[in-house]
């Protein structure tokens, strides 16, 4: 099966990570659009982190395809603070899955990253070729670490084994199934939590980390997923491509975008002796383009569906 071709629609998927963010969007998606034999195993079933588990896994249920969506993820706070943990798990995580679907020959893999692979500086927007040409950013280098050596794990498969894996690199994620956690999530659910409270408090200020400049580029979930499925049957070769909205917000114009959709009219103030991160990461997705995908969900869309889906799950958000 190689690119240009449909996968069967019978074709036994393992989507590693099916519970959370990404995995559980690819599962909307994969049922939608037909597939009937997907499987998963939540991290209390299977520990990616166990080898020997994870190899007799694959061996049992033998999947045909592979997305790797499982990875130990956070904002800055988190990767800042658990760099150790985030290097190790994510390593551990990726190279099980990936040596077991070789031992098993799984011809058709789809490993996903993260822009933070990218070097701090890079030029503006980020084309795939930035990859590995300059520093990183300090605040998630372990993560970004973690996350090349598996784009280079699938380049030296497809190689040494003549697979047809692939790579792709998503912006800053976002929607149902997010992670509303308070110290350790991402910018955009951290902001509509901490908006949220704010409002039910009847809070006159909400205090924003950092000077609100730094800008971001954020990609609904679903819209991933999709492009997930159009890459495994539309793209095959060595090195990864970018996927998102190639356009980007400002910080501060967000949490007031945040704001709006909440329904709070309080004062967004700036703490700046927090980090910024990154000044500004965007991607360049023309070669995305170029093969004819595109995301559909406009940010404010997104948000508001979020934010729908945050309302619903209150109770049972995630505390880590």
């Amino acid at each position: 099966m190689h690119s240009g071709e449909a996968l069967n629609r019978s074709s036994r998927i393992y989507i590693a990570g099916h519970r959370g963010l990404v995995g559980s969007a690819l599962w909307r998606h994969l049922t939608d659009e037909g597939f009937t034999d997907l499987i998963g195993a939540s991290s209390s079933e299977l520990d990616l982190r166990n080898r020997d588990d994870v190899f007799e896994f694959m061996r049992e249920k033998r999947p045909e395809v592979v997305i790797d969506a499982a990875a130990r993820v956070g904002g800055i706070h988190a990767n800042d603070t658990f760099s150790a943990d985030f290097l190790s798990d994510n390593l551990q995580i990726q190279v099980n899955v990936m040596d077991a679907a070789n031992y098993i020959d799984v011809d058709r893999l789809l490993f996903l990253g993260s822009s933070c692979i990218y070097p701090k500086y890079a030029e503006q927007p980020i084309k795939e070729s930035s990859l590995l040409t300059g520093v990183l950013e300090p605040t998630n280098d372990a993560y970004a670490i973690a996350k090349i050596a598996g784009i280079m794990q699938v380049q030296a498969s497809r190689k040494q084994y003549g697979r047809h894996w692939i790579s792709a690199m998503p912006t800053n994620l976002y929607g149902p199934g997010d992670n509303f956690h308070p110290q350790n999530s991402h910018v955009l659910p951290a902001l509509l939590r901490r908006i949220h409270k704010a409002k039910e408090n009847d809070d006159a200020e909400v205090v924003i980390w950092g000077s609100g400049t730094p800008r971001r580029e954020f990609l609904f979930v679903d819209d991933l997923a999709k492009a997930s499925l159009f890459l495994l049957e539309n793209y095959d070769e060595p090195g990864t491509i970018n996927v998102g909205v190639g356009e980007d917000i400002a910080i501060s114009e967000l949490a007031a975008l945040v704001s709006r959709t909440v329904g709070y009219d309080g004062a967004l103030v700036q703490d700046t002796s927090r980090p910024d991160g990154t000044p500004q990461k965007l991607l360049d997705v023309s070669r995305l383009t170029a093969l004819g995908w595109r995301a559909t969900t406009g940010l404010a869309d997104g948000i508001s569906r979020t934010y729908d889906w945050f309302l619903e799950h209150q109770g049972s958000l995630r505390k880590h």
